[in-house]
């Protein structure tokens, strides 16, 4: 008795198993699809659209998944939040094993640095001063698995990213502020400010540095202790990976910092002010002059008049 329940046990899961593998839409392969209560339901990836997929799908609903696949907008850039441009150099570090704030490489070409060791101001010379370390009390980390025929449950992401943090990077789970799953997107959000931060805790910019390597299959750990990024048991295999830094204070780069795109439309808008500012006034005395002549005519009518 109890085998053949065991049996009916397993064939009912083996059913279930291929149900949530056949939940797919033969006419959009860009669907977000998943099994709910015995039923395949397709949305549309960058709108969340319910999709009938007996039939095509809008050229509009498959142009925005086109779009979202391409330039993903998932989540918003952190206010005075930047990347590591500059990526690996020589650093020069103090006797504690933290990075000094002015860091110069052989060029004799210097720049500031935050506690994370990233380039927050413009480069200069030898005679360049860092007056402090600035802090990174925020690390913002934006990951991408690879598409799925279904997403993950979000709170089963959150659990195991945030377990493997803990775990594998030892940080406090105070400083894991958020963890937001967004199908195929990933956003961890750490803070830890100095006041907060004992001599035992681990930085988060470590934890970054990390888990950035591991992620990207150089993992600084021994090769005992592999790296395992997955959702109960099943592989989360991330494409991309985008690492921002925010400060106690604001980055200090200036206009040379702006890409070549962002000067481009700064200079066609003043372009555009000074134009109409010049094109009002040459009207303007146009106006001027046309008011001149007709006044002088009106004059020399009425003198006219008079002497007849």
């Amino acid at each position: 008795m109890e085998s053949a329940f065991g049996a009916a046990l397993i064939l009912m899961l083996v059913s279930a198993s291929a149900a949530q593998n056949d939940c797919m839409c033969p006419t959009n392969k860009r669907a977000q699809c998943r099994t709910d209560s015995g039923s395949c339901i397709c949305t549309a990836i960058g709108s969340n659209q319910r999709l009938d997929c007996s039939m095509l799908t809008s050229k509009c609903l498959l142009m925005k998944a086109e779009m979202n696949r391409i330039q993903p907008r998932t989540f918003k850039k952190p206010k005075h939040g930047f990347v590591d441009n500059d990526g690996l150099y020589d650093p020069d570090c103090d006797a504690r094993g933290f990075f000094k704030a002015r860091q110069c490489n052989q060029t004799e070409t210097c720049w500031c640095v935050n506690s994370a060791g990233v380039r927050r101001t413009d480069k200069g010379d030898l005679n360049m001063r860092c007056s402090e370390l600035i802090r990174t009390n925020r690390i913002s980390i934006g990951l991408k698995h690879q598409v799925r025929k279904s997403p993950f449950l979000k709170s089963e992401v959150k659990n195991n990213l945030q377990q493997l943090i803990q775990n594998r990077y030892m940080l406090h789970p105070r400083f894991i502020t958020d963890v937001v799953y967004d199908y195929p997107f990933i956003h961890i959000d750490l803070k830890q400010n100095a006041s907060e931060k004992s001599f035992r805790d681990v930085d988060i910019a470590d934890v970054a540095y990390y888990f950035e390597k591991d992620v990207k299959g150089d993992s600084l750990f021994l090769p005992s202790n592999a790296f395992n990024l997955s959702v109960n048991g099943e592989p989360l295999d991330i494409e991309e990976i985008l690492i921002y830094y925010v400060d106690e204070k604001p980055p200090e780069f200036s206009m040379k910092r702006l890409t070549a795109g962002v000067i481009a439309v700064v200079v066609v808008v003043v372009l555009a002010i000074v134009i109409g500012i010049t094109v009002l006034v040459i009207t303007g005395r146009r106006r001027t002059g046309s008011y001149e002549k007709v006044e002088i005519k009106e004059m020399g009518e009425m003198r006219r008049r008079q002497n007849s």
